[in-house]
């Protein structure tokens, strides 16, 4: 199986010159990105806004009226730059994924190359499958009930009001859209560990009872303290938790049929 590495017998010096390399194409592609988006970083948190703005739609307020604070003079300026490495992060990502898989690449058989690359290409689309469903669903769910809350001066009450801080709302989003891209990542990291033998899909089957009370203990650490964020989390994970028992079934039938092929080719010679 040697012969199937292309990587050849190389010095230390050299592997480390190759990652220098690796390292610099990753980061002049974040740093450009970067750039870009502190350029437009204004505007990019504008569409953030507009989950918010669905939301206080729904709560039958003046949309009109939507506002946002700061209550630091630097706050909305690191708020931006936050926005800008976000958004960075996503535009250059590609370009880091495919710096990583061609310096790993060539110490790989071909055969793992060829079960790597799948999951190369799938692993951003399940993330941005769980960034939409946070943008268009989760975000506006979730503001929808803080907005609910608020109290009209109604026989002598007192007004409370909802003023969202740009930082803390940019935190809540990020904190959403993280914790959903990476909850999607579920299948791809449970069928890779499949295929490569580290798991079965009937110790993943039978350790379902404990991953489901798992999925609601990560989901309401790191979601907020609202009963519709923590379920609308903890829901998909099980769900995918379901995909990837399925997913991993179909790897080893797939793989016993193979080896079943090989046997009746081996004694046939």
């Amino acid at each position: 199986m040697s012969g199937d590495i292309d990587d050849k017998p190389q010095p230390l010096i050299e592997h480390l010159i190759e990652l220098r390399s690796r390292l610099i194409w990753a980061l002049g592609a974040f740093f450009v990105a970067f750039i870009i988006c502190f350029y437009f970083a204004k505007q990019l948190f504008n569409l953030l806004v507009i989950p918010y703005k669905w939301a206080v739609s729904w709560a039958g307020l003046d949309v009109t009226k939507t506002e946002l604070i700061y209550t630091a003079p630097q706050e909305f300026f690191f708020t931006q730059v936050k926005v800008a490495a976000f958004c960075a992060m996503v535009i250059a990502f590609p370009v880091i994924a495919s710096q990583v898989y061609k310096f790993v690449a060539p110490g790989l058989y071909k055969n793992e190359r060829a079960a790597f690359l799948p999951f190369l290409v799938a692993s951003p689309i399940l993330f941005l499958l769980g960034a939409s469903l946070v943008y268009f669903v989760f975000t506006p769910m979730v503001m929808w009930f803080f907005l609910a809350m608020q109290q009209a001066p109604e026989e002598g009450g007192v007004a409370i009001s909802l003023l969202p801080r740009v930082s803390e709302y940019l935190s809540l989003i990020m904190t959403l859209i993280f914790s959903f891209g990476l909850v999607f990542q579920l299948p791809v990291v449970t069928t890779l560990l499949v295929r490569v033998g580290i798991l079965e899909s009937q110790w993943l089957a039978e350790k379902r009872k404990y991953f489901i009370v798992v999925a609601f203990v990560i989901a309401a650490i790191v979601t907020p303290p609202d009963p519709l964020s923590q379920i609308g989390l903890a829901l998909p994970t099980i769900l995918l938790y379901e995909v990837a028992i399925y997913a991993a079934r179909l790897i080893e039938k797939k793989r016993a049929a193979t080896d079943l092929a090989e046997v009746g080719s081996a004694e046939q010679t």
